[in-house]
């Protein structure tokens, strides 16, 4: 016969496999964005960034492989610096990884390094524009990426803090071209390069996220920051998105074990 035993009550309900460690993140980030798209606007706009995250790590034991899951969903309100041009922005972001993990130290330093693909879709809304007044942002990449955890005790606390980072290396992404319509587009066919190849060269990118995890009883608080530099220079068109958010949520870690009896 075989005993499912669960760390937390709550994650019965969840369809797992047997003999997974799932360690799962929820967060919310709010910061600062910086905006430009020269297909809407030549001037950069800035204001404020609403982020909701969350973040999937599954284990099995034994194993040095972990796989991540990482859903992003964002909306940021911006303006122009004299304040009579605003945008307003969305993205949803999903990635998923796959790492292998070195611990050293004991245990207490474990070192995660893979590869990555994202793919995101969203849009950027101008309220000025009467023509053109929105671009599509539509992109998927591969990208290597890094994770360093370090597990200590503060004041006879259980923590530990994160360091997270990706790099896109290739990718494709959806623009349109200088000086053309979506209308042209769309609803004619006129396609000119609209689906382009992306290096670090024509799109230099990184996503970064520093945090630290305070055990209290059932739970684990998390607290960091995120910086996320989304750049590209196609078709003759820039779009930098650039965000520095503090991200603040909690942990919960879901330990399934399969006993066999005798």
């Amino acid at each position: 016969m075989a005993l499912l035993t669960v760390s937390a009550a709550h994650a019965q309900n969840d369809p797992l496999d047997n003999n997974e460690i799932i360690t799962r993140a929820r967060m919310v980030g709010m910061g600062y964005t910086s905006i430009l798209d020269t297909y809407l606007s030549p001037v950069t706009h800035t204001g404020a960034e609403l982020r909701y995250i969350s973040h999937i790590t599954r284990q099995m034991p034994g194993s040095r492989y972990t796989r991540q899951l990482i859903h992003q969903g964002n909306f940021a309100d911006v303006e122009d610096r004299s304040g009579k041009s605003s945008e307003m922005a969305g993205l949803y972001d999903l990635s998923y990884a796959i790492h292998y993990n070195w611990p050293l130290c004991g245990g207490k330093l474990h070192i995660q390094a893979g590869g990555m693909i994202e793919t995101g879709i969203g849009v950027i809304y101008n309220t000025r524009n009467q023509n053109n007044p929105a671009q599509l942002r539509l992109f998927t990449h591969l990208a290597p990426s890094a994770v360093a955890t370090y597990r200590f005790k503060l004041f006879g606390l259980k923590c530990s803090t994160s360091y997270e980072v990706s790099v896109p290396l290739v990718g494709l992404m959806f623009s349109p071209n200088y000086g053309q319509s979506y209308y042209e587009i769309f609803s004619l066919g006129n396609y000119d390069h609209n689906c382009v190849v992306t290096t670090p060269f024509s799109a230099p990118s990184m996503r970064q996220m520093l945090t630290l995890d305070i055990a209290l009883r059932s739970t684990t608080l998390r607290v960091g920051y995120l910086g996320d530099i989304q750049q590209s220079k196609v078709n003759l068109l820039k779009q930098h998105v650039n965000t520095h958010a503090m991200v603040i949520g909690f942990v919960k870690k879901f330990s399934i074990m399969k006993i066999e009896d005798d």
